[in-house]
């Protein structure tokens, strides 16, 4: 499915909510049913600096598409995490460094977050972009 389909779908999802009480209770269900990542992601290794929570990323090709595990010790985080992740796995690089992810304005994320995790956020959507341009490059195609 495309980038900009799951974007659609998950702005559907959250038009049934009806305030960010229920959208911060979605996110936290979201977290929850988020497959827990392995004991090798929660390493400094994969530590991202920016934001207020804790927040482990890790991006990797595998066969031409982008394969993302992430994880955080703040619920919400994690929630959006796997939003993020909804729209952005299994994507080409150079669609995933390419993408405008509409969607956060379209459930109201944008506006909703604090400054703090706004900062969090677009250092998260930073990170990601910047390894997809990176993954894209003809000098990482040779090396896998």
């Amino acid at each position: 499915m495309t980038i900009n389909r799951i974007q659609d779908a998950i702005i559907e999802e959250f038009s049934n909510l009806d305030d960010w009480f229920d959208k911060y209770e979605y996110l936290v269900r979201i977290a929850k049913t988020a497959p827990a990542s392995d004991g090798t992601l929660r390493t400094e290794a994969y530590a991202l600096k920016g934001c207020q929570a804790k927040v482990w990323l890790r991006a990797e090709m595998n066969r031409g598409k982008l394969h993302i595990t992430a994880d955080s010790d703040s619920t919400v985080t994690r929630g959006i995490l796997a939003l993020l992740i909804r729209v952005l796995d299994n994507q080409s690089p150079r669609d995933v460094a390419r993408a405008n992810l509409y969607f956060l304005d379209g459930i109201g994320l944008s506006t909703g977050l604090s400054p703090g995790r706004a900062n969090g956020l677009a250092a998260i959507i930073k990170t990601l972009k910047d390894t997809a341009t990176r993954l894209d490059s003809p000098e990482a195609a040779s090396e896998t």
